[in-house]
């Protein structure tokens, strides 16, 4: 037996590692193995929901519009904190991106992030992507400060979170159709 066939399963092994060492090759990996394990979040049930007390909350869009999350009080809002170099946030985009299209006019969608806007357009664009791209003006409210990304919250008309998903997922799915839709 040769020494590639008796260490061949080594020899992958090696070969993986240094691939996700890579940023060329590392990123792509890494996002392609988020879209494998992304699964359709889970919806709070209705007793244990908490509900957002604090709506002031200053952005700004990748236009240069003003806007402060009580605007948007007593309306159905999908909030997703997420960056550019994250592989799990540019995972779940696709997903995303078509959740947005199918409910843009029924919904309020606030793709928050901390990256430079130039590379955010740059993003937006090699990705195909129209969302609408907010950055922070001041600090989130306290029950929807996350560190960890990608986070996103759903928020009904009353203000209650009623899906609360740290990391990637199929944004896309029935689950949040039906959240959208009731």
């Amino acid at each position: 037996m040769s020494f590639l066939k008796k260490h061949l399963w080594n020899v992958v092994f090696v070969v993986l590692v240094v691939l996700l060492l890579i940023p060329q090759t590392g990123k792509p990996i890494k996002v392609f193995v988020n879209r494998l394990i992304a699964f359709s979040p889970s919806v709070e049930q209705v007793g244990d929901r908490e509900v957002l007390d604090d709506y002031d909350w200053n952005l700004q869009s990748t236009t240069g519009e003003l806007v402060n999350l009580a605007d948007f009080k007593g309306k159905k809002i999908v909030i997703n904190f997420w960056a550019t170099w994250c592989p799990p946030c540019i995972a779940e985009m696709p997903s995303m991106q078509a959740l947005y299209t199918s409910y843009q006019d029924d919904v309020v969608f606030l793709f928050v992030t901390n990256d430079e806007i130039e590379r955010v357009k740059h993003f937006l664009k090699k990705e195909n992507l129209n969302i609408p791209v907010y950055t922070s003006l001041s600090g989130a409210p306290d029950m929807l400060a996350s560190s960890r990304l990608p986070t996103t919250y759903i928020l009904n008309e009353a203000g209650e979170i009623v899906v609360e998903k740290t990391g990637s997922a199929n944004w896309n799915s029935e689950t949040i159709h039906q959240v959208l839709e009731q």
